[in-house]
């Protein structure tokens, strides 16, 4: 049995799907180990570090690999190359990545995608968005007190009192909830919303003064909030532009996997905030929680300079990494067999519920319901 780890390719892509440190994890269960040269270097983890763990670094590292590990899906024409029963993990948006699916259908690969993990008790160790979101959520607070220019914390000195800043979190998943922990540790008073009923309770287990607008609650299905009608939408936004005109900084963090971000903040509503004022915008590159924000740009709208979230997990590479690579060897553990007599055998479950639900093509077909409606739909 050989792990592939593979080099990212995609622009702006700074982690790696397995650090040096759990490789040891790998190799105890039977696993061999390839690294491609560079794998980690983004990550500040040298091709030393791997060898040394006992990883075997190799230009060639994906060939006769049983599983090839990344984080961002493969390129069309890595994925050409690979022989059928290959089996690939690495997240994998299949909205976006049609024709990388199609290839993977057609050449007989297995493929995993990591956001497709199901998020129930069973699952939580392997749960890479949770992971991620707990990098991005602190990574959206630091960027907050970095761009704005004032303190966080209140500061009491003989020259005066500095007042601590305001800020308004939305979303209270695990991306918010790290955003409001930061932004506390900092100092800073925060306030928070989300629309699910649980939520207030966690914001205020965080330190934080839940919002409450008197609105109906949204329970969606895996922790996620239900779609909101459009007159639901625009009342919540009239009741929360007094919170968001009162902020120094206002970050959003309301996504869910495979669809549109909501679009939670205005334009106008942004004008309001007070010169100086900070937006941070986790969700920019799924549509944006904030009119206008754009990912991977600071535009401004007002009097407010408005941050745009792009790949935010990869802006701190090293303890994402770590994570990611965690979830990548407790999905693999789950995959792999050990037998006295016959040793380690890589022999994923299909009738596992975590399996099939992370499962999106096997032996030629698709098995992502969506995925293979969505294909279909575009080859009619």
């Amino acid at each position: 049995m050989k792990i592939a780890v593979a080099r990212e390719t995609r622009e702006g892509e700074a982690r790696v799907a397995m650090v040096p440190e759990l490789v040891g994890k790998l190799t105890a269960l039977g696993w061999e180990v390839a690294v491609e040269p560079g794998a980690g270097l983004h990550s500040l983890l040298p091709d030393e570090d791997y060898a040394e763990a006992g990883a075997t670094v190799d230009e060639a590292a994906l060939e006769g690999a049983t599983v090839v590990c990344s984080v961002q899906p493969l390129d069309v024409a890595r994925a050409a190359a690979l022989p059928a029963g290959t089996s690939t993990v690495s997240f994998l948006p299949t909205r976006q990545e049609g024709e990388l699916v199609a290839t993977f259908r057609d050449g007989g690969v297995t493929s995993y995608a990591m956001e497709l993990v199901p998020r129930i008790s069973r699952a939580q160790s392997m749960d890479a968005l949770s992971s991620q979101a707990l990098v991005a959520g602190y990574r959206c607070a630091v960027v907050a007190a970095g761009m704005l220019r004032r303190f966080f914390p209140l500061s009491m000195t003989a020259a005066g009192t500095v007042q601590p800043a305001t800020v308004v979190v939305l979303g209270a998943g695990v991306a918010g909830l790290q955003a409001i922990a930061t932004a506390k540790r900092l100092g800073a008073v925060v306030q928070a919303y989300d629309v699910r009923a649980a939520a207030a309770e966690e914001i205020a287990s965080m330190g934080a003064k839940p919002i409450d607008l008197e609105l109906e609650t949204l329970e969606g299905s895996g922790g996620y909030a239900r779609e909101m009608t459009e007159d639901r939408a625009a009342r919540q936004r009239e009741l929360l532009t007094p919170y968001i005109a009162a902020a120094d900084a206002l970050i959003t963090t309301a996504a869910v996997p495979g669809r549109q971000a909501p679009m939670l903040v205005t334009a106008a509503m942004v004008e309001q905030m007070s010169p100086g004022s900070v937006v941070v915008d986790l969700a920019a590159e799924t549509g944006g929680n904030v009119e206008g924000s754009v990912a991977g740009e600071v535009v401004r709208i007002g009097n407010a300079q408005v941050w745009g979230g792009r790949n935010v997990p990869s802006q701190m590479p090293g303890p994402a990494s770590r994570l990611y690579a965690q979830n990548i060897v407790n999905l693999l553990t789950l995959m792999t067999a050990t037998d006295e007599e016959a040793g380690a055998s890589f022999a994923p479950d299909p009738d596992d519920e975590i399996v099939a639900g992370c499962c999106v093509t096997r032996e030629g077909a698709i098995l992502h319901e969506p995925t293979r409606q969505a294909l279909e739909g575009a080859d009619r």
